[in-house]
């Protein structure tokens, strides 16, 4: 699969979009969040 035909979700934290990975093949539909950092932040939001 070509990089720009990826699926693609926004991070319940930061809002940015980020794309599938590899390590998340099995868990795709459960992924939340972007990065380790954002999964620790989820009680903070961004104004």
């Amino acid at each position: 699969m070509k990089k720009q035909h990826l699926p693609e979700k926004v991070c319940s934290v930061c809002q940015r979009p980020f794309k599938w990975r590899k390590k998340w093949t099995d868990v795709w539909e459960d992924v939340k969040y972007c990065s380790e950092r954002c999964r620790r932040n989820k009680t903070k939001t961004t104004a």
